[in-house]
């Protein structure tokens, strides 16, 4: 319990990193005073451009990754340690022939509640959608990408970013029993999809009410043309 403890700890810390506010304030910006103000990678894109955008969403992604792949290094150097202490079982958690799953589960809530709360904006923060895709591609790879196609259809259909998102987070329960893994490994992937629909309850209310903004790219600005030269 104690090292399930420190890894949700250490996940929590790794997902409060706020590499959205970090990214737009390096570009003179308050991520939180403008568009959306959100942190997220979907905000920075609009206000910042693709480049940035993307660097948030390739970072937060990284976050949910680590949170969740951290822990299998911690099992195998629990299980080591205490075997040279003369305990070889001791760091050892089976649970359905996966004996380090637990462990990454709790890092990827950890580093979901640390993006969406982080202790470093005043406990400000995403939506944990691409964090949640980090973790969930390490914990079930094939759920994950099944996860990006719905919402790379959803998107290029519709436009709505929150939308692609709860039908992405909605089909990993779907996909995950579907794959045969484990019943609790499923009841993990409700609770990472109920997260994050609670997350995106003010964006159901203006789907519902029509009145949701559909993601568009921004027009460049055509310079305006030079006045025509006085004859001389």
């Amino acid at each position: 319990m104690s090292l399930l403890f420190a890894v949700a700890v250490l996940g929590y810390l790794l997902g409060a990193i706020p590499f959205g506010y970090l990214v737009a304030r390096a570009r003179g910006v308050n991520i939180f005073e403008v568009g959306s103000k959100n942190p997220g990678a979907t905000n920075v894109r609009r206000v910042l451009g693709s480049g940035a955008g993307n660097l948030v969403f390739a970072l937060d992604v990284l976050k949910g990754a680590l949170a969740a792949s951290w822990a299998l290094h911690a099992h195998s150097s629990v299980t080591l340690n205490a075997a040279a202490f003369g305990f070889p079982g001791l760091g050892t958690v089976e649970v359905a022939g996966t004996s380090w799953y637990p462990l990454g589960v709790a890092g990827l809530f950890g580093a979901l509640l640390g993006h969406s709360f982080s202790c470093f904006t005043k406990f400000r923060g995403g939506k944990g959608v691409a964090t949640g895709a980090g973790g969930v591609l390490v914990l079930v790879p094939f759920a994950g990408f099944i996860g990006a196609v719905v919402w790379l259809a959803t998107f290029y259909a519709t436009r709505y970013v929150s939308l692609a998102s709860m039908l992405a987070a909605l089909s990993l329960p779907l996909s995950t029993w579907a794959l045969g893994r484990p019943g609790w490994l499923a009841g993990v992937t409700v609770l990472i999809a109920l997260f994050v629909i609670y997350r995106h309850r003010e964006n159901c209310r203006r789907l519902l009410s029509g009145t949701e903004n559909r993601f568009t790219k921004k027009k460049a600005a055509v310079p305006p043309s030079p006045p025509p030269r006085k004859p001389a």
